[in-house]
């Protein structure tokens, strides 16, 4: 009979752990951005052995990952939140303006996170893609369940959703490069070129911009 060699057992993940590597790592990206990463970064601030952080990431990789992926979800509950109760139509209206909120209204980490990890997923789409994934995942829902009741023209949601986040990402940027845009202004022109992307009749678009009702009989 073989002899059969057993290792030390393998221990389970600790949150807290877990958390704190994260917590690190997004640390020293905010002060140094994503080159500024590595694992030896990551131990110091931390006190833990290499063989804890190993336990809990395989690899540098898997914590960007991670870390982005935390910061998206966070994200996309927030725009949940304020997609909530609504109708497609008034969802896709909050999820543009929810993302509209990053040219205006948050701190400069935050819009240092969020250009560092767009500049990356078309390098590193395996690091990144899950993360944009949870960020345009609930618009993809309501344009989905929109077009199945009809109130949004025939088209591939994942397609119309990408579209309607480059639109919305190329504002924000512009704001962020000039600081010279009227907030108004762009949700006005961000929502019109959207909505009528999506097929959305314009008079319902119009009462949505304009924050006023939609007429009697039109769907919400």
């Amino acid at each position: 009979m073989e002899a059969v060699h057993r290792g030390r057992p393998k221990l389970e993940p600790n949150p807290q752990i877990q958390e704190a590597i994260l917590e690190a790592a997004l640390a020293i990206v905010r002060e140094g951005g994503l080159d500024a990463l590595c694992v030896a970064q990551v131990l110091a601030r931390t006190q833990l052995s290499t063989r804890a952080f190993y336990r809990h990431f395989d690899s540098k990789e898997k914590l960007v990952t991670a870390m982005f992926l935390e910061i998206a979800r966070a994200e996309m509950e927030r725009l949940k939140e304020k997609m909530h109760g609504q109708g497609p139509v008034g969802a896709v209206v909050a999820w543009i303006e929810g993302r509209l909120d990053l040219a205006f209204d948050q701190p400069v980490d935050a819009r240092e996170l969020s250009l560092e990890a767009y500049s990356q997923i078309f390098a590193s789409p395996e690091l990144f893609s899950p993360a944009y994934g949870e960020v345009v995942r609930p618009l993809i829902e309501q344009i989905d369940h929109g077009t199945r009741l009809g109130l949004f023209a025939d088209g591939d949601p994942v397609e119309e959703a990408m579209s309607i986040h480059g639109v919305v990402w190329a504002n924000v940027v512009r704001q962020w490069a000039t600081g010279t845009c009227d907030p108004e202004d762009v949700r006005q022109r961000a929502l019109r070129f959207c909505l009528r992307g999506l097929g959305v009749a314009d008079n319902v678009s119009a009462a949505l911009i304009c924050d006023k009702e939609p007429s009697e009989g039109v769907c919400r």
